[in-house]
């Protein structure tokens, strides 16, 4: 009888711990509520993760005449060209339905491209900075 009251012991300290365990994850920790206060508290002051945006990705660049028929010939930093390319892109459907990493080229973006009728999204942007100087 020893064996199993030792049993029923183990398994009710079990359930007990899993039962805390959900407790645990479903509540939030003292811990984490009394932190976020105390910040709150002292005002608006946020921590610096030490790392800075580069400068190089903000300097205006100016695209080539193929590639101002797409985003425009106002000298531009390389993150607003981009984000005009894929407005272009997806305004005129040239993303594969099928593998969305392949852009087919119009007439326009074709020259862009070097020629080709359809690229990977990742050689684009090489094909697209050789179009800036």
């Amino acid at each position: 009888m020893a064996k199993k009251s030792a049993k029923s012991a183990k398994s009710a300290r079990g359930a007990k711990a899993a039962k805390s365990a959900r407790l645990r994850r479903s509540t939030p920790s003292a811990k984490s509520t009394r932190g976020a206060s105390k910040k709150s508290a002292k005002g608006a002051k946020k921590k610096s993760s030490g790392r800075r945006p580069n400068a190089a990705f903000m300097a205006p660049v100016t695209p080539s005449a193929a590639l101002a028929e797409v985003v425009g010939a106002q000298p531009l930093p390389r993150t607003e060209i981009t984000k005009r390319l894929w407005a272009y892109i997806k305004k005129n459907g040239l993303q594969d339905q099928k593998n969305k990493r392949m852009i087919k080229a119009d007439a326009a973006l074709k020259t862009v491209f070097g020629g080709k009728n359809q690229v990977n999204m990742f050689e684009m942007t090489s094909l697209v900075n050789k179009q800036v100087k």
